[in-house]
């Protein structure tokens, strides 16, 4: 028999004053959430605020960036992505050394100091073209030209993060010199989103077990990390729960997921799965506070505001300490119909909230001051160099006003 509302509220409050939420609890909450969110939406929420503040404060991050696509060609179809095109598309773009230098230059021009590296899984295996691009550049993989690409941002004085999909532990460590972090949204633990007719049925590298596998690497190399989950595309309340579950236990296991984020999908036209309706904004919200009970107060949690434009005052509430990275000069080219929101509106809007908003590195604070094992020493000396004795972002490389 499902916890009653007064029982699921007594279990709430208790993983906020004495002991974490059982699974059993966790996923109860998940499935309440999930059709009656208005039966407990507030005190999930005040238990999320509470946990969070207990670990940051009343504190929320930013990050100022440049996103650089290397290349939009991918072997995936997920059924909910408009950021993969086939080679003959006239959107398909594959940027050269060149570019990402100019991109990188230009940024630092604007104040960003994270340099954010998206880009298609392994499109060299589906595609004979641009396999040919890269052997006449002298390149046997993109992993291979990614390290370049990212060696070029990082010699213009960017920090580069990539989220290059699926990497081995051999191509993770190659890119961890000129990489300052590194991630992979772990988007979903199912294995039934892998079925036909579901959203990752045509997308080989959306694999659970090869994402875990490769989220586990990242801690053996000492790899501050990005994990997350994505909330909409078929999964279950339970399924929800197994993912954050997971994240959590990579992260007790490495001690290098620096951040997770919570995402809603965001339906996009000309896709097989246009016409799926967004998550709630109570969904959302409830969520993010889900994953601060399952997490705890120390975890990063982030949520994308460029996807719930009109209810960040809402997630503000939930527990999260963190909206991510938010580009002055380049649209968010896997959500490009969201456009992000002005840094100065931001604040605005976080500290009419009643909370300070501070810029970060593409590395979190902590990892600067308190975490040195986790860089080389070039790269820790010049993350120092760019943040104050806090780990925050110095005033004078931008500050989010």
């Amino acid at each position: 028999m499902a916890p009653s509302r007064a029982e699921l509220l007594e279990r709430i409050r208790k993983a906020v004053d004495a002991e974490p939420l059982t699974y059993a609890d966790a996923v109860a909450i998940a499935e309440r959430l999930e059709h009656d969110a208005a039966s407990i939406l507030e005190p999930l929420l005040e238990a999320g605020r509470e946990l969070g503040e207990r670990g940051h404060g009343r504190v929320i991050t930013v990050s100022r960036n440049v996103f650089i696509p290397l290349t939009n060609l991918c072997r995936n179809r997920c059924s909910y992505c408009t950021f993969a095109v086939q080679p003959d598309s006239p959107a398909a773009r594959t940027y050269v050394l060149e570019e990402v230098r100019e991109t990188a230059r230009g940024a630092r021009r604007a104040g960003c100091l994270e340099a954010l590296f998206c880009l298609g899984d392994k499109p060299e295996v589906a595609y004979r073209g641009y396999r040919g691009w890269l052997q006449e550049r002298g390149y046997a993989s993109t992993s291979e030209y990614l390290v370049d690409a990212c060696r070029v941002a990082y010699d213009e004085g960017t920090f580069p993060h990539t989220n290059a999909g699926i990497m081995s532990a051999e191509e993770l460590a190659a890119l961890r010199p000129f990489n300052a972090s590194m991630g992979l949204m772990l988007e979903t633990t199912s294995r039934r989103l892998r079925e036909r007719g579901q959203a990752h049925y045509w997308a080989p590298d959306k694999e659970p077990a090869t994402r875990l596998r490769m989220t586990r690497e990242a801690g053996e190399l000492r790899i501050p990390f990005t994990s997350g989950i994505l909330i909409g595309i078929g999964e279950t309340p339970a399924e929800r729960v197994d993912t954050l579950e997971a994240i959590r236990d990579l992260h007790a296991a490495g001690g290098h997921v620096q951040e997770v984020i919570v995402q809603n999908f965001h339906p996009k036209p000309d896709t097989l799965m246009a016409d799926v309706p967004q998550p709630s904004d109570a969904l959302m919200a409830g969520t993010v506070a889900l994953a601060r009970l399952v997490l705890g107060p120390a975890m990063n949690l982030q949520a994308p505001p460029n996807l719930s434009p009109t209810s960040l005052e809402l997630l503000v509430r939930s527990g999260l300490n963190d909206w991510g990275g938010v580009s002055p000069l380049t649209i968010d080219f896997i959500n490009p119909e969201a456009p992000w929101p002005e840094l100065d509106d931001l604040r605005r809007r976080t500290e009419a909230a009643g909370y300070e908003l501070r810029e970060r590195l593409c590395v979190y604070p902590e990892y600067i001051t308190g975490r040195p094992e986790m860089f080389d020493p070039e790269m820790l000396r010049r993350l120092r160099d760019a943040s104050d004795p806090e780990g925050y972002a110095r005033p004078a490389h931008g500050d989010p006003e």
